[in-house]
């Protein structure tokens, strides 16, 4: 495997953050690649923690799927391939596309070496699927990068009021299997919370929910028996996700 002589070093303005499975989190404290004109800018944004954040994979005989597009370097015995299997393949990708939001096409790189890919403003969150229910179910935009023992399908809403009413969407991508999902947050991990339920409800006003495990069943519902008493309350109609599993929520959002 080739040396990345200081990809992982701690240096003054870079480090990795954190890590999980073969992904590590390359954080940039303070983005110095500018000039006069937009360094007062960059000193205030990462003074609110708006930095600059790559992700790292490392591959020993393993691969990962990542969102197309999303590839800056492969350093070492590194291969890509489209992951699709042949033209029915394609067609089904086409298919689950068209109805989640995501591209048709998330390639896969395979060997020894590392992948980086490219920088992003947004915060990265490491996922451990196998945590989770059944797997978990992503809103739209959230997925980077997986790990690819993890297989990708996309699950249909079960009720038609969570579809219609919940602002959610008729279809989502769902993870299922054991490894790592790499996320892209617009919320920072410490400002997410994290429900674990057993056998218990959870009613959100709003679509605030990013992630679910996949075993909870999600309707829309009125907040109080009536539709005088929703009205009189001011909150109308809730997002309710019941049964057990892991929840995940943006609650400043």
């Amino acid at each position: 495997m080739s040396v990345a002589t200081n990809l992982f070093a701690n240096l003054p303005n870079r480090k990795i953050v954190k890590s999980a499975g073969c992904f590590h989190l390359l954080e940039y404290n303070k983005d110095i690649s500018v000039n006069r004109s937009t360094a007062i800018d960059a000193y205030f944004a990462s003074q609110m923690n708006i930095h600059k954040r790559q992700v790292i994979a490392v591959l020993n005989n393993n691969g990962v799927i990542i969102q197309s597009g999303d590839m800056q370097m492969m350093i070492g015995d590194v291969q890509a391939s489209s992951n699709i299997k042949g033209a029915s393949d394609f067609l089904k990708k086409a298919l689950s596309s068209s109805v989640t939001g995501e591209g048709t096409v998330k390639p896969c790189y395979r060997g020894n070496g590392f992948l980086v890919l490219e920088p992003t403003y947004k915060h990265v969150l490491f996922i451990n699927v196998s945590e989770w229910n059944s797997g978990i179910v992503l809103e739209d935009g959230l997925f980077l990068a997986c790990e690819e023992s993890l297989q990708m399908k996309v699950t249909a809403r079960k009720t038609l009021s969570s579809a219609i009413a919940g602002n959610e969407g008729f279809f989502n991508t769902l993870l299922v299997g054991n490894g790592y999902v790499a996320l892209e947050s617009s919320v920072p991990e410490d400002e997410l919370f994290v429900i674990d339920l057993v056998n218990d409800t959870i009613k959100i006003d709003g679509s605030m929910a990013i992630a679910w495990s996949n075993s909870l069943t999600f309707t829309v519902e009125k907040t109080t028996r009536s539709i005088v008493g929703s009205a009189a309350s001011g909150e109308g109609l809730v997002n309710v996700y019941r049964g057990t599993g892991r929840i995940l929520i943006a609650p400043v959002v």
